[in-house]
């Protein structure tokens, strides 16, 4: 004996023991490869972008979604030597909407920039002096 019964958007169901030891009828039916709500990964099989992989972490729907799919399709569909070089002003509204959320967008603080800050002159440094060792 199958119940149902249909509770909101859920669906409940009640077997029997006897349904438990039938062997079962479900057949397995291949996914479509064109369902864009698929998990099918951040490219679809058509080289298009799925704007819903949760990989984007919900960045293409937040307040700055329309920025960000703006600059991210002219990164992926970039054709030029230094891929999206052409994108510098739709990367610039990203970052620019990004920033009047900060508590959605969290933006390095001042700490962990004065550090990459020293370790870049640290670096830039050691490089010079390896230079100079070179050339003498």
């Amino acid at each position: 004996l199958l119940v149902s019964s249909m509770v909101g958007k859920d669906r409940i169901i009640f077997a029997t023991k006897e349904d438990h030891e039938t062997p079962s009828s479900a057949e397995l039916v291949a996914d479509d490869p064109d369902d864009p709500y698929e998990e099918q990964g951040l490219i679809l099989p058509n080289g298009d972008i799925n704007w819903n992989c949760p990989c984007l972490g919900g960045m293409a729907s937040g307040p700055c979604g329309e920025q960000f799919k703006s600059a991210f399709s002219c990164f992926h569909y970039s054709s030029e030597e230094i891929k999206g070089s052409d994108c510098v002003d739709q990367f610039r509204a990203m970052q620019e909407c990004m920033q009047k959320y900060p508590d959605l967008y969290p933006q390095e603080d001042e700490n962990d920039e004065k550090s990459s800050k020293d370790l870049e002159a640290a670096s830039m440094e050691a490089s010079a002096a390896k230079e100079e060792e070179g050339s003498s």
